[in-house]
């Protein structure tokens, strides 16, 4: 092999093996698959808990849905959880506690239900997140009803893929495991994780 061709091949490996490193520059930790153009969608939700083994106040209610919609990805300047329904006074669990939500989410561009808006579309990636409450006691055992109701009644209003619901709940009983909800959520590359949002009160 001659000198000039001993120079060129390692060169064109080492610009091989770069080229992912270079592509995921800008990216935000733990994305995945190609980046792809969204929009922020309006929504709105009137979420009313009905369980049997935990009881939640209206307000404590009110901050775990909060901090649900926010790792989920709504839009936190635009976020509004309000208190709805409620019969109990403040801290105190109530028989049926709800909330009336306005919200902001992201969706492809190109989705059915995304709406057109002045706003120019963002570039937006798919995130793992393993979901978690707040300020729960033990390992969440407890709020397997909860849970179950945040999957099939709010997840769906966001943008995810791969929803993986894991629970084993028993009227009047906690669960044996902390019930398992995880999923991919379509994120804005520049979004801000919110931290020290208020926590929920039992």
């Amino acid at each position: 092999m001659s000198n000039r061709a001993r120079l060129i091949v390692p060169a064109v490996v080492a610009c091989v093996l770069g080229a992912p490193a270079w592509a995921a520059e800008g990216a935000p930790e733990g994305v995945s698959g190609e980046p792809q153009s969204a929009v922020w969608t309006d929504k709105e939700l009137n979420f009313v808990y009905m369980g049997f083994t935990t009881r939640y106040s209206c307000d404590g209610l009110r901050d775990k849905v909060r901090d649900v919609l926010l790792d989920l990805g709504a839009e936190k300047k635009d976020l509004k959880v309000m208190q709805m329904g409620c019969s109990s006074p403040s801290g105190r669990p109530d028989p049926f506690p709800g909330v009336r939500v306005k919200m902001r989410v992201l969706q492809p561009a190109d989705a059915p239900d995304a709406k057109p808006t002045d706003q120019p579309p963002v570039a937006a990636h798919w995130k793992p997140l393993d979901l978690k409450l707040r300020d729960s006691f033990g390992i969440d055992s407890g709020e397997c009803e909860l849970v179950e109701q945040i999957r099939h009644k709010i997840v769906p209003l966001f943008a995810t893929r791969n929803v993986d619901l894991k629970t084993t709940c028993v009227p009047h009983q906690a669960s044996a495991a902390r019930p398992s909800l995880k999923m991919e959520v379509l994120v804005a590359d520049a979004a801000q994780h919110p931290a020290g949002e208020p926590q929920a009160a039992r």
